[in-house]
Formats: structure tokens, sequence, C-alpha cells
């Protein structure tokens, strides 16, 4: 007992220690399918569900898949936690991934289910799980080569042993990510790039009653984000043009140099894609473990301290038109780099900037899990503090050539560089945030047939800052600006309760319910509007039935979903001038109702077929807003961008040494524009692969992206949120996300 008085005490100093430092330096210097598939089996309390591709991701190397919930994915995609903590505080303006990546330094990785998401975290929807590869008491090798035909270099390695006789163990790795991905830049080879060095301790304690580590992180990456340009049809289908191959060529402006205006300190400068102002970095320090006391509770603790520089630049189209048309007589366009005139198609681009932004994060969580009859017990308390010192997004527009490998244009509204509207529309926020959860939840066998799974999280939410509500003007700076004040303390509850009874042994129903609440967090307050103050509650229910036996597990269940007061930023086009553009912010709220049948089949050895179809219907409700003097309500219209109807078919085979298997994901039509006139066909996202181990340290695997080779455009319609007429794009220039195009990659691991 003295051994865990001294540790919590330790933990505690820690905490304080960092949470002290963080304040000190903040007073001195003032980012499918309504699918709830949970495999709930008879009996089972397992809180990951790994029976999902979750890391595969048709669209580019980097991130895991997004798993749809009816919803609309974030900005940050799926939540990826760390040693039971988020590897970011918020995904903006650091993303998850400029930190995180499934590597052989991570000793496991699952996928969290959304009760337990909604118990732990208090929010919604599922989350990748992972742990640090920890110290071992055998000396063990890692590592991991990966290739692809377009030349993709990703180096990982990891080595862990022993230190001494008494228990301390070490583990250090490095993961060196160089991705051309599968289109060729004008300025560099590289779309993306990630280095992460990971160097820790572990101590095992005496009669193997738990360990602790100390474990060190350091990351720097950056990230560009392409867009396809494409004949849209009115059919949902696009074609692809002769000059410009979907995802093998790159729309991002040749030179790689784009100019902004510091909204802080007023000063012009050129930015280049990957550079500093595109390159994120941070450091991280977690100790984490766990010691079982002599009353059989487990106490469990996950603590961090990061300091990090988030830094992106994003290069969103906004639309496409021709230098003849009527609306652009009398107006001249000439290539930057030559002065020579330019006719032809013209890309308005919008860009963003968030230069090196310092964040300080500060997170702990501390549990005991007992089993005590017939119960699995859990305690727990989650502590998180956050601070981002001057975040702003610095903007500006230029217009470009509508081709591979655009050229950068001078016209009649830039200025001698070819920009303009310099910080319209830009964002700021300072400040503090702090969370402090405490939750509780029990995992009960009630008899052999009934299981009863349910808890409940409180928190207390803190946000101190300043922002601005000086509207934000072309050439707007800061120190022009007023300031407001952030003060606010919010409680939220929520909980989840799953239950599931057997009225055979193989056979039974199931029932779901889920309720979370939030507030809006300082990124709430980037622009001028003030930010609503009312909760964001997001109830769900689900109902359904299950049955295992030896051959097949299945589910099939009904699900309803709604969430208030979503926040989106749109920057809109005039559909009647296609060169005017406006930012705004807009509130809405999403209800969304579903029908999802999974099952898993093993008929023979070595066979597995996973299948999944999903029925659902997610509608946006109280959506409307005032842009270019119109008012638009668009409440009852479709979800953008998430499909009706999903499927997902994952057949695989394994004999002796060799397994082979594919992955087949289908998504009905996507609306691609706001008023739903516009909309992407249904599509296919295909993967198979094959891996042979060659002995018991060597392993070798061949893995095929979009093996059926679709070019197809996907998401949404860039500029075309307000367009009511599909017939005007009708064999029309627009630009779209896209999937990745047929790529082979090849992997050998060496582990010993």
């Amino acid at each position: 007992m003295m051994k865990l008085l001294r540790l919590c005490a330790l933990l505690i100093c820690m905490s304080n220690a960092w949470l002290l430092q963080a304040q000190t330096t903040d007073s001195i210097s003032k980012i499918d399918s309504l699918r709830i598939k949970q495999i709930i089996q008879s009996g089972s309390t397992g809180k990951e569900d790994n029976n999902r591709n979750v890391l595969l991701n048709a669209a580019n190397n980097t991130s895991p898949r997004d798993v749809n919930i009816g919803l609309p994915s974030s900005v940050g995609g799926i939540t990826i936690l760390e040693n039971d903590l988020p590897v970011v505080y918020f995904f903006w303006p650091e993303l998850p991934t400029t930190t995180w990546r499934q590597s052989v330094g991570l000793e496991r990785t699952g996928l969290l289910k959304m009760n337990q998401v909604a118990l732990t975290m208090g929010d919604l929807g599922f989350a990748v799980n992972s742990y640090s590869q920890t110290g071992t008491k055998e000396f063990k090798f890692k590592s991991r080569f990966t290739t692809s035909h377009y030349g993709w270099l990703q180096g990982d390695v990891n080595v862990s042993g022993p230190m001494s006789k008494n228990g301390w163990t070490y583990s250090v790795g490095a993961f060196l990510n160089y991705d051309p991905s599968t289109y060729t830049l004008g300025f560099a080879r590289n779309a993306e790039e990630a280095k992460i060095f990971r160097a820790g301790i572990t101590k095992y304690f005496d009669d193997d009653r738990g360990k602790i580590t100390l474990n060190y992180k350091y990351t720097d990456s950056y990230n560009l984000v392409n867009y396809a340009l494409f004949n849209y049809q009115t059919n949902g289908q696009v074609r692809e043009l002769d000059n410009f191959r979907i995802g093998r060529d790159s729309y991002i402006l040749s030179d790689g140099a784009v100019r902004f205006k510091d909204v802080r300190s007023g000063e012009y400068y050129m930015a280049n894609l990957t550079g500093n102002e595109v390159t994120s970095s941070s450091h991280t320090i977690n100790l984490f473990g766990n010691y079982k006391l002599e009353n059989d509770w487990n106490f469990k603790f996950s603590t961090q301290f990061r300091s990090s520089k988030a830094a992106r630049i994003l290069l969103p189209p906004l639309s496409i038109f021709s230098t003849n048309a009527p609306a652009q007589s009398g107006n001249t366009y000439t290539i930057a780099s030559t002065g020579e005139r330019y006719e032809g198609n013209v890309g308005t681009q919008l860009a963003m900037n968030t230069p090196p932004t310092p964040l300080t994060t500060v997170q702990g969580r501390f549990s005991l899990e007992k089993k005590v009859d017939n119960h699995f017990l859990t305690f727990g308390l989650l502590e998180q503090f956050y601070r981002v010192n001057q975040f702003v997004s610095n903007r500006s527009f230029f217009y470009q050539t509508a081709e591979a490998q655009p050229r950068l244009l001078i016209g009649p509204n830039t200025d001698e560089y070819g920009f303009y509207g310099y910080n319209l529309g830009s964002e700021y926020h300072n400040g503090i945030e702090n969370k402090l959860s405490i939750y509780a939840n029990d995992e009960w066998k009630v008899n052999d047939r009934f299981n009863l799974n349910y808890g409940l999280i409180f928190r207390n939410h803190i946000v101190n800052g300043d922002y601005s509500q000086t509207p934000r003007t072309p050439d707007f700076t800061l120190q022009n600006a007023t300031f407001t004040d952030i003060n606010y303390s919010w409680y939220h509850i929520g909980g989840s309760a799953n239950a599931t009874y057997n009225l055979t042994r193989q056979f039974g129903l199931m029932a779901d319910f889920q309720y979370t609440e939030q507030n809006r967090q300082l990124e709430g307050y980037s622009l001028p509007e003030p930010a609503r103050t009312n909760k964001i509650r997001s109830p769900l229910g689900a109902f359904g039935i299950f049955y295992n036996n030896d051959f097949i597990q299945l589910i099939s269940q009904a699900t309803f979903l709604t969430r208030n007061d979503y926040l989106s930023r749109f920057n809109l086009v005039n559909p009647v001038n296609a060169s005017e553009a406006v930012a705004t912010t807009t509130y809405y709220d999403i209800q969304t109702i579903g029908w999802t049948t999974d099952f898993v089949l093993n008929p023979f050895k070595g066979f597995n077929l996973h299948y999944l179809i999903t029925l659902q219907n997610p509608v946006y409700k109280n959506f409307n807003f005032e842009a270019f003097g119109v008012n638009y309500n668009y409440s009852d219209n479709n979800v953008l961008g998430v499909s009706k109807v999903l499927m997902e078919i994952d057949p695989s085979y394994e004999y002796k040494k060799w397994k082979v298997w594919a992955s087949f994901r289908y998504f009905s039509d996507q609306f691609a524009n706001l008023t739903n006139v516009l909309y992407f066909a249904p599509r296919w996202e295909t993967f198979g692969g094959v891996s042979y181990k060659l002995n018991k340290n060597i392993d070798l695997n061949g893995r095929v992206i979009n093996f059926l080779n679709q070019r197809g455009a996907s998401g949404t319609v860039n500029g075309a949120e307000l367009v009511t007429d599909a017939s005007l794009y009708e064999n029309r220039l627009l630009t779209g996300s896209y999937m990745m195009p047929f790529t082979v990659q090849f992997s050998v691991g060496i582990n010993f």
C-alpha cells in the first residue's frame, strides 16, 4: 500500500508541476451510416472491436478511415487515442495525424466502441485506441519497410529489451515516412512527410503487480491536400479530362508559393508549401501504467504533457470560369511567371495559412477497476488542460490556370504578386480550456441470459480567452481590432446503457441508449460572430437482435440519432456571380435513422467473410442562413457526403503460411451541394492483398488499393453549395475530392 501511496504522490506532483508550468508560461508569454455496429456477443465485456478495416483509407496513406455514424465527418476525422488519452486535445489546428501513425512503435491498436467513448470521454463517435510499445523483459526487434509503385518510402523500427535484472526495461523507435502520393508536384517530391521518434523506460513492479512507463515522443510532419479537376455530368458521373488525370495530376499551384498578410503584425510574407508555414512539430511526455492493489483493485493511470507548434496551409478551390465568358469580358489575365496573356479556364482559389502556433496540453486519466461477483466496476477521473497562444488563419485569394500543375495568374483585381482579398474571412482566437470529468460504469452479468453495461460521466468544461468581433474585411489585421473576453464554465452529463438478453443460448435481443452533452470550444470563436452558448445534445437509441453459433455471428438493429447546433464555416460562391465569395458561419441540427445488419461467417476452416449493410436517412434540421442578400433554408435536405446505403464485404482465406484477403465498400449516391441538386453516383472502394510468412521472423505483404481502378470523384463540389439548377453544371468543369487511383503497395516485416 505504501508503494501505491508513493506512486500516487509522484503522479500528483508531476501533474501539478506540468499544470503550473503551463499556467506560468501562459502568464509570461501571454485544431458510415448510422453504423452502430457494436458486435455484442452474449456475456462479452470487450471494449474494442477489431473486426473493421479501420486502418484502410481509400483517400490517402496517412489517416485511419472515418467510421461513419450517419453524421458528417469532422475535419479531423476519427478520434485517435494513445495510452487512453487523445493524441491531440482538439483536431484544429493540430490534426491527429500530425503526431500519430500506425506503427510498430505501438504495442497494439483497436477500435474503441461508441459507448466506451461516451462513458470515458463524454464524446460521440468511435475512436482508434492505441498503446505505445513499452519496455520488454526480453529483447525484441520489430521493423517494417513499405513502398509503392509511386515511390512511397516508409521505414518503421522499434527495439525493446531489459536494462537490468531488477525490472528496468527500455523501448526506442523511429518512424520515417516520405510519400509523393499518386501525383507529381511542381515544387517538391513529397506531398506528405512525417518523422516520429520514441524513447521510453519501463519499470515492472515485483510480484507482477503492474508496471510504470515514462515515454518521450518527438514528431515533425506536413501534409498537402490535392483536388481533382473533372467534367461533371448531371447523372452524378464525372468524366475525366484529356489533360487532367483524376488522382494522377496535381491541382496545387506549380511553384508552391503563396502570399499572405500576417493578421497579427500586418506584414506580408511568401509561404512555401513544404516549409515552416506548413510543418507541425511536437514534444510529448507520457507517464502511464497500472498497479494491482492488495484488495484486487487495479489502479490504471496515464498522464501526458505536450508542447507543440501546429502549422498548415490549405488551398481549397472555389470556382472555375472562362476568361471568354460574358461576365469576364474586358478583363485580362496574364501568367505571373512570364507575363503572357492567358485565355482559357481560370480557377479561383482560397488560401488559408496557420503559421506555427504554440499549443500546450496537459492530460491525465486515473481509474480503479475490479471484478466484484457478477460486476466489473470502473471508477475514473479525466483531467484535460489546453492552451492555444493566438491561433490565426491568414487568408488570401488568387487565380490559377485550370490544368495540371496550374500556374499563378495576374487578374484584374489582384496585386502585382497575383493575390487579393488578404485576410477576408481570417480567423483568430486565444486562451485556455480545462475539462475535468469523473465517470463510473458497471459491466453486470445479471444472470446467464441477461447482461447490462451502464455508466455515467460528469464533466466541468471551462473556457477562458479572447476573440475579436471586428468584421474581417479585406486587409484586416488585429492591430485595428477590438477584443472580447471569453469566460464560461459549463457542466455536462452523459451516459450509456447497453443490454443483451438471450432468448436461447444463441439468439437474443439487444438495446442501446447513449447520451452526451458538450458546449462550443475555443475554435468556435474564430470568426467575428459570437459562438452560441447553448448545450449540444446527442441522444442515441438502438434496438436489435443477435445470433451466434460456430459458423456465424450476426447482429441486426435499428438506430435513431440526433444532434443539435452543428457549426460549419462555408466559403460560399454567389450563384449569380462566380467571382464573388464570402465566408459564413452556420448552425444547424442533424437527425438520422438507420438500420444495420452485420455478420461474420466462418463456413469452413481458414475462410472468413464479414458482411455489413446499412440503410439510413440523415437530414438537416433548423438549417437557415443569409448570404448575398438572400435567405436560404435547407431544413429536411439530405446531409452532404453521407450515403443512404452502405455495404461492406470482407472475405479472407488463410492456408498454412499464406493469407489472401479483399475488402469491398459500397457507397450509394452522395449529395454534393446544399440544395441537393448535385450529387456523385454510387461507387465502390476496393482493397485486396496477399501475405506470406517466410519464417517466424520475416513476413511479406502485398496490397492493392482501388483494384477496380475507379476514377470518380467524391465529397462535395467546391463553390456549388447554393446552386439550384443542375442543368447549368452539365459538362461543366468542376473540382472535388477523389479516391486514390490504382495503387500497388509492398511491405516486408522483420521481427525477432
